[in-house]
């Protein structure tokens, strides 16, 4: 009997990925298109979309569906949505703060997934300003702290972007997160490169000003808001507050 539960567990949980990497590869896709509408279908002139191709690349989107999502935006190929970016605001268990950030071709079905994710999940919503006042628009490149068998530090990182001016370097225990302005994020995010080094991501995102430390319970309830969001294809990024110790993310 255990066997079969056991087959049955992983069985679900990989279903549970599949669907999410689904959703993720729209996400990117969408990104990927935006971009190139906003900016313009060349990633060489382009900064935002050459970003925002490596990390769908980097997710494993295949290459045509790049390509397609290029031309759509860049007016290439005819058609494409008109996506607008939309914020929300709620907050969690313990009023931990959380920015909801949505790309959008219908602002009501937005707002009613948000709600209906958030209120059902034992979340609250929040008056405009209320959380967001705490965020700051930030340049943020993720990389691996090991590089093809190289070890890298901190001081590899500062040494390495220094010039191109980053505000600091956070470890975040197999990764190290750069946080810049974001008008310094292509600069930083190529001197990571010019030193050499791979990296995960590199986009403009919001870093909350300060951090509040939750619990294993808490951090259980927030993951629950969270993963019920994500689920919304309008969704994109949602960013808190929460600094949830490694003991209590285990047990989450």
């Amino acid at each position: 009997m255990s066997g079969h539960s056991k087959w049955a567990t992983t069985k679900h949980k990989k279903a549970v990925i599949d669907a999410k990497r689904g959703k993720l590869f729209a996400k990117l896709i969408k990104n990927v298109e935006v971009a190139a509408r906003l900016g313009g279908p060349d990633p060489a002139g382009n900064p935002t979309l050459y970003d925002a191709i490596q990390k769908a690349k980097k997710s494993s989107v295949p290459n045509d569906n790049i390509d397609r999502a290029v031309k759509r935006g860049g007016g290439l190929d005819g058609g494409g949505a008109n996506y607008e970016t939309v914020m929300y605001e709620a907050y969690g268990p313990a009023g931990i703060a959380m920015l909801i950030e949505c790309l959008t071709d219908n602002r009501n079905r937005s707002a009613s997934d948000v709600r209906v994710a958030v209120t059902r999940n034992g979340g609250t919503m929040a008056d405009v300003g209320s959380t967001a006042r705490i965020f700051q628009r930030k340049g943020v490149v993720v990389l691996e702290k090991n590089q093809d068998g190289r070890a890298v530090s901190e001081d590899d990182l500062l040494e390495a972007t220094l010039d191109a001016g980053p505000e600091e370097v956070n470890d975040l225990g197999e990764v190290f997160e750069i946080v810049s302005g974001p008008n310094e994020l292509v600069e930083v995010r190529k001197a990571v490169q010019a030193a050499g080094l791979d990296y995960d991501s590199a986009e403009v995102g919001f870093v909350p000003d300060y951090t509040q430390t939750v619990d294993a319970d808490d951090a259980a309830k927030l993951e629950k808001i969270v993963d019920a969001l994500e689920d919304s294809d309008d969704v994109q990024n949602v960013y808190t507050n929460a600094d949830v110790p490694e003991d209590a993310l285990a047990d989450a």
